[in-house]
Formats: C-alpha cells, structure tokens, sequence
C-alpha cells in the first residue's frame, strides 16, 4: 500500500495571500443594526487534492462607517473558485478581509461546507477577536 504524502506547510498556507478582487463599501447613516449575508453556491478548491470544495458562507455584521457592496462581496467570493485553501483559512481569511474594508462593530462568518467522505465541516470566526 503507497504511503499518503504529508501535508506540507505549502498545503498550510496555500490562499492566504492569494490576490482577490476588491471588496468596495459605501457610507452606513444608521446606528445598532445587523447585516447578514448568505451564498449557497460558495466554491473553492483543496489544496493538496485539486478537488473542488462547495459549501454555504454566512457573513453577519454590524456595520459602522460603512456597509459592505453587495456586488464587489459577491464578486469577491465567486474569486476563490479557483484558489486553494483549506476551509478553516477561507472562513478566517474572509473575516480579515471585511475587518480590513469596512471596520465593522463585530462580524461573524460561517463556513458550512458539504460532507467529503461522510464528514462535513463548518467553521466559524468572529470580530472582535478574544
């Protein structure tokens, strides 16, 4: 029987700092609200397979100079289709990106992820960070 590779810190890293489309914002007059934000369609790819990951991404927010534009969030997504990162990086990476954009009052993302194997994954990462 062949021994399985071993993951590796290239696997580890992979799609962390991989260049994405922008994520734009625009101007919140409001005080004390919630935003949430849901793809089912969400793809992205397994680094040391090259196999495709499909899941659901939950963004919930409360926005505080600025909200997040619809169109440039999608658009952001649809930009790991073809990246691969390991779903615990995905979900974390994508909290620091609408952290660095628009400085939410919290923000809460969650990664459901299909079953592969007869496991299914869901990952969760919030803002502030304790």
């Amino acid at each position: 029987m062949k021994k399985q590779q071993e993951y590796t810190e290239i696997h580890a890293k992979s799609g962390i700092e991989t260049k994405l489309p922008p994520i734009y914002t625009f101007p919140n007059h409001y005080k004390k609200y919630d935003v949430e934000i849901t793809t089912d369609e969400f793809t992205s790819i397994c680094p040391k397979t090259g196999l495709p990951d499909f899941g659901k991404i939950k963004l919930i927010y409360r926005p505080n100079k600025s909200c997040i534009e619809l169109k440039s969030f999608k658009m952001y997504l649809l930009g790991y289709r073809n990246v691969g990162i390991f779903n615990e990086n995905l979900v974390n990476r994508i909290l620091d990106d609408i952290v660095k954009e628009c400085n939410p009052v919290w923000a809460q993302v969650v990664g459901e992820f299909t079953s592969r194997g007869g496991l299914k994954t869901s990952v969760t990462a919030k803002y502030p960070r304790k």
